[in-house]
Formats: structure tokens, sequence, C-alpha cells
């Protein structure tokens, strides 16, 4: 078992009855959001969009720690495209994902070390 050091932030939030189709609120009021299904028609987001949303902007920090690190410019330019796939297979539920992340004007093996050193450090990486 793990033991943690030292909790720096717990997100809280409250899902209404609905889960897909109902709604989400922060415990500080800063987020609150209608939940739709993913493909249907309804007007809010998904937690597939949210998981990307949230791994692809904790990813582009953990890349400012990298180039931190490793002594490196990141283009003002850059940016991270998630994709989270809710999948079924043989009855099972589950997500895979991918990042494409474009650091224009590093060259391949930079921005290759960046994105590796990266990885390593996002908690979102890690699940």
């Amino acid at each position: 078992m793990t033991t943690i050091d030292k909790v720096l932030y717990t997100g809280k939030t409250t899902t209404t009855s609905g889960g897909r189709d109902g709604s989400a609120r922060s415990s500080d009021g800063r987020l609150d959001i209608e939940l739709s299904s993913p493909g249907s028609a309804g007007k809010g987001t998904n937690p597939e969009q949210l998981f990307a949303a949230g791994w692809s902007a904790c990813f582009i920090g953990a890349m400012g720690k990298a180039a931190g690190t490793l002594k490196v410019k990141l283009p003002a330019d850059l940016s991270v495209d998630a994709e989270v796939d809710l999948v079924l297979q043989e009855g099972q539920y589950f997500l895979q994902a991918r990042l494409n992340v474009s650091l224009p004007g590093l060259d391949r093996e930079t921005a290759r070390a960046v994105v590796d050193t990266a990885h390593q450090t996002c908690p979102y990486s890690k699940l």
C-alpha cells in the first residue's frame, strides 16, 4: 500500500440523480454544468469530455514542469488534444484514451523528451 505524504487538493462535486443526464456542481460553485449522454441531443457535456479536458489541461501543466527541468522553452502556441473513448467490449464498459500533443518549433527529440517526462509527472497519465 502506498503512503500519501500530503493531499494537495480535493475536488468535490455533487451530481444529481440522472447521472449522465443530470447536472454536476462543485462544492465551491465554480463548476455548475448540465450533463447529457454521449451522442444524445442533450444540451450538456458528458463525463468523457470532462475527463479529456481535465487530462489535457493537467498535461500542459506537466509539460511546463518538464520543460523547466529540461531547460526547454515551450512554444506559446502548443496544444494538447485529448480523446477519451467510452467502449463496450464483451458486455463490459471501459475507457481508452490518448493525447495528441503539438509542440511547434521543437525538434522531434526535444518534444519527445518533454512529453515523456510530462507523462511521468501528470497524475491523469498515471491513472
